[in-house]
């Protein structure tokens, strides 16, 4: 009985990481070729391109908010298949968007959705997840996200640059028609975790209502390492082209490699030893991604920059949200999916806004260096924690020895 309690690999689990893989494969693939799109379809400014992905993180952002407290009422399936159905709908809604307002309305609608969808599918993957093998299980889980965003940007502007903007809604309407065949059996099947389940170290978790404050600092520095990732995703081709680099975006590519790589590995140790034994060594070898790309003149520097970048991004990613998971309790888990995505999402679009500004003053190489000082400020918040938390632990042993004396 054990070992069916310790499974990892059920169809249930296998099925939600595809549906995961399947709702980020759809943004991604619009995401980044939409910019180009409407500045050449529609003549517009830098301003009104940007808009485009600041309301979609906005509308994302909000509606996680919302989704989240629905989850701790116990309306899972209704956000779940509300938000695909509104991203859906969305994403049809570009072929007949002609004029910018219009398609600007998809893009909060899709926003919307996604929010639903992307807070709903990594809560029910933690209820199928072994407590003991969650740090694993959400590291395999998360390889959906990381593939979606490293494959996404690289198929969704082929598409565009080959067949055009309506083969690409097309691609993208197939992507995630798929997802609703998928999810609708676990829908039902798939329970909310319990914490009858949960082993004694988890039960202890304090079980108030409204925002766990706990969630502040995890948050914290996952907004702080997806800065940089914002960095990436918005300037990487414009980097290409400053150091003379012919296919900048096969960055993602290898990027994806190494995190596929780590994140089994990572979680293992995760499950082990915790988050205090990966998230400095993740973010050390961010900085040396970034410094390597930075540097880069041929796609050999470009590879070997960007496995570095993966190994670190492959790593701290899924310890961050395994660790926000278990900072609260079962029906809080929503909570806790949301403020890691709204996080994240936070983090790219200030990303792309700073960073953007710190270019045009410089170069993006020298952008890229200055990307890294969100990850020194990363490792200067955690080590004060983790020196807090030491100093508490310290001052606890010192006065249960003092008590034994005393009863001696």
């Amino acid at each position: 009985m054990e070992d069916i309690k310790e499974k990892l690999w059920t169809r249930e689990f296998v099925m939600l990481t595809v549906c995961n893989l399947l709702l980020f494969l759809n943004l991604q693939m619009v995401l980044s070729p939409l910019p180009g799109y409407v500045k050449e379809h529609f003549h517009a400014g830098a301003f009104t391109v940007s808009m485009f992905t600041t309301v979609f993180a906005l509308s994302a952002i909000i509606s996680r908010l919302f989704s989240a407290k629905a989850l701790e009422k116990g309306k899972r399936n209704t956000i779940l298949f509300l938000g695909i159905i509104l991203a859906f709908l969305a994403t049809l809604g570009y072929l007949w968007s002609g004029t910018l307002a219009l398609l600007l309305c998809m893009r909060i609608l899709f926003g919307v959705g996604f929010g639903m969808g992307s807070t709903t599918l990594p809560t029910m993957a933690s209820g199928v997840i072994p407590i003991r093998r969650l740090g694993e299980g959400m590291g395999y889980f998360g390889l959906s996200t990381s593939i979606a965003l490293s494959l996404g940007p690289v198929i969704g502007s082929m598409l565009l640059e080959k067949q055009g903007f309506p083969s690409l809604v097309y691609a993208t309407l197939i992507v995630i028609a798929l997802i609703f065949p998928l999810v609708y059996p676990l829908a039902k099947k798939v329970k909310p975790p319990v914490s009858a389940s949960l082993p004694q170290e988890f039960t202890a978790v304090p079980r108030k209502k409204g925002f766990p404050k706990t969630l502040l600092l995890p948050s914290l520095l996952n907004m702080l390492m997806s800065v940089t990732y914002g960095g990436l995703l918005s300037f990487i081709n414009l980097f290409g082209k400053e150091a003379s680099l012919a296919n900048a975006s096969l960055f993602f590519l290898f990027n994806a490699a190494a995190v596929v790589l780590i994140r089994p590995i990572s979680g293992k140790i995760y499950d082990k030893k915790g988050h205090k034994a990966l998230l400095i060594p993740a973010a050390a070898f961010l900085i040396g991604g970034l410094w390597l790309l930075s540097y880069s003149t041929s796609t050999g520097f470009l590879a070997l920059a960007a496995l570095c970048y993966g190994l670190g991004f492959g790593t701290a990613q899924p310890t961050l949200q395994s660790w926000m998971i278990q900072l609260v309790p079962p029906q809080q888990q929503g909570m806790a999916n949301s403020m890691y995505f709204n996080s994240l999402d936070l983090g790219i679009a200030v990303g792309a806004l700073i960073l953007g500004q710190i270019a045009s003053f410089s170069s993006y190489g020298s952008m890229y260096r200055y990307s890294s000082l969100f990850l020194g400020i990363f490792i200067v918040l955690y080590a004060l924690y983790l020196l807090t938390r030491s100093k508490d632990g310290s001052r606890l042993l010192k006065a249960s020895a003092d008590n034994r004396t005393m009863e001696r």
